[in-house]
């Protein structure tokens, strides 16, 4: 090991440069009303997403017998709406979250979430006040607005709701794309070609949203009446970058309830195990969480982009390999 490999990664000016976005994130909403909150990093159980993988650790308190498993929250959506079914209002938080998941110039297990909650909101509104924390935060220009259906067809050539998955896997396959590594399983095939096909296309001088996901790719969000083989799930694009991903949230706890016993089986089916059901965020739906949309940005990201960098890296003071 060099004996160098002790100094931060990121430059002065790349950490000089976060805590003045951090101090511009809280005057955004302090200046319209928002709460900001703090919730814990270790839960009792994680998410049943089979995409996104908690990390565990085990905890043995004085007194205790056994150690107890925990799980490194991937993000605070749970606890968050917790604190909105029990009156506490809009809120948000800068926290920091891991995810047992990739290593790349893009991804670091460990970094900084923004997410926030906004009672009465669509995930319209909420598209439009992220847009106008991007213009704040970035100086970016106005952003483009496309549905999930239009960015595919687009792109791709094909209708990602209504198309067959092997018209889908054609498409793919004419962009030089081996369609076959998805198996049988449709939205790893649409994440397949949103991955390499559909998110490229975008113009990176163009914050661009997506919203109508499918509905089998929001498991957190309402489904959409109007189309209800699409739910009210977005996400944000920037400078080749995936910035957000939000919700106009599902609200009913028996839904809720079955869309995760779904992400079980889904999960056994691809020969991983089952996950804890977080109860506790069931109770507070039941209790009553409010009509609300929420979403969640990646902070590290917006840096990368703000000082104009391309790994990740370079924007943490000791990323994953030297921490």
């Amino acid at each position: 090991m060099s004996d160098t490999h002790w100094r931060p990664v990121a430059s002065r000016e790349a950490v000089f440069c976060r805590s003045e976005m951090q101090r511009e994130i809280r005057e955004f909403f302090r200046e319209r009303g928002v709460l900001e909150v703090e919730t814990p990093l270790l839960a009792q159980a994680g998410v049943t997403d089979r995409h996104v993988h908690n990390a565990t650790v085990q905890i043995q308190p004085s007194g205790s017998a056994t150690p107890l498993t925990r799980y490194l929250q991937t993000s605070p959506e749970y606890a968050m709406k917790r604190l909105l079914a029990a009156g506490f209002g809009d809120c948000f938080q800068l926290a920091r979250v891991v995810r047992d998941d990739e290593l790349s110039r893009r991804h670091n297990p460990e970094f900084t979430l923004l997410e926030w909650y906004r009672i009465g909101f669509d995930d319209q509104q909420l598209m439009a006040e992220l847009s106008e924390l991007l213009v704040h935060l970035l100086d970016a220009p106005a952003a483009t607005y496309m549905s999930y259906r239009e960015a595919f067809k687009l792109a791709l050539g094909v209708d990602p709701i209504d198309a067959s998955q092997e018209a889908i896997a054609i498409a793919l396959n004419k962009h030089e794309i081996d369609a076959s590594i998805a198996g049988q399983d449709r939205d790893t095939l649409l994440q397949l070609a949103m991955s390499f096909v559909v998110e490229p296309s975008f113009d990176p001088d163009l914050p661009t949203f997506v919203y109508n996901f499918p509905a089998s790719q929001a498991a957190l969000a309402r489904v959409n009446e109007e189309d209800p083989g699409t739910a009210h799930r977005f996400e944000l694009y920037y400078r080749g970058l995936e910035l957000a991903n939000g919700f106009w949230e599902l609200t009913d706890a028996v839904q809720q309830r079955q869309r995760f016993e779904r992400d079980n089986e889904a999960r056994l089916a691809d020969g991983m195990s089952a996950q804890l059901i977080d109860e506790n965020l069931l109770s507070a739906l039941s209790a009553g969480l409010p009509d609300c949309a929420g979403v969640a940005v990646g902070v590290d990201r917006l840096l990368m982009i703000k000082l104009g960098l391309d790994n990740i890296a370079d924007v943490l003071t000791f990323p994953f390999d030297s921490a």
